[in-house]
């Protein structure tokens, strides 16, 4: 500690006695901090605190420049990502006082999307109810046959039902992830109208 300070003191005292020296010489000097957090003043600044936050300052000791330190990829991305999400924010509110002039306009609109999505999950979960039915009735079938009789005697299955039932099988399995997506294009779309509706009337000042 005595160190640091015995450090910190003499550059302290070299920078103000070259201050004194040549006070209208215009010549400028380095200000910068090294790992331990003691204060250098210089002509050049070491190449390891080069992109590290400096200063220059004159011969009175007036900051003329300062330098932050040089940022990480990492700090670098998370400025991108703040600045495009507030980039996308003010879209947003622009586009919602541009587009709509009350609450219930926005409510309409939703209404009518939210309907359309719902007939869609309607249509599709009936179609399932038929493909499931199929598939009841195939497997009825199937159980006469082998390998899924455990009759010993019992005659292979024909290939026309065993490609039917894979394809009732591949059918129902594609449906019912179609199902999965609507249901949750739903819930988000909800979401986002509700989100909309509330920043809506905070721009309008609605309470």
């Amino acid at each position: 500690m005595k160190h640091l300070t015995w450090v910190l003191s003499t550059s302290i005292l070299l920078v103000s006695s070259a201050f004194a020296a040549e006070p209208g010489s215009g010549r400028k000097f380095y200000q910068w901090v090294d790992a331990q957090g003691v204060t250098h003043y210089g002509d050049n600044i070491p190449p390891e605190y080069a992109s590290k936050e400096h200063r220059v300052v004159n011969g009175q000791g007036i900051e003329l420049e300062h330098m932050d330190a040089q940022k990480t990829p990492e700090q670098m991305a998370e400025e991108d990502q703040k600045k495009a999400a507030s980039t996308a924010s003010e879209n947003r509110d622009r586009n919602l006082l541009n587009t709509y002039v009350s609450v219930q306009e926005i409510e309409r609109l939703r209404d009518q999307r939210l309907t359309l999505v719902s007939d869609q999950i309607k249509v599709t979960g009936q179609f399932l109810e038929v493909l499931n039915s199929k598939m009841s009735k195939l497997r009825i079938s199937s159980a006469r046959y082998k390998p899924y009789s455990a009759d010993p005697n019992a005659p292979p299955m024909s290939d026309q039902l065993a490609e039917d039932l894979v394809r009732v099988d591949s059918d129902i399995r594609t449906q019912e992830e179609n199902l999965r997506e609507k249901r949750s294009e739903e819930a988000t779309m909800r979401k986002q109208f509700e989100s909309d509706i509330d920043r809506f009337k905070e721009l309008k000042g609605i309470h």
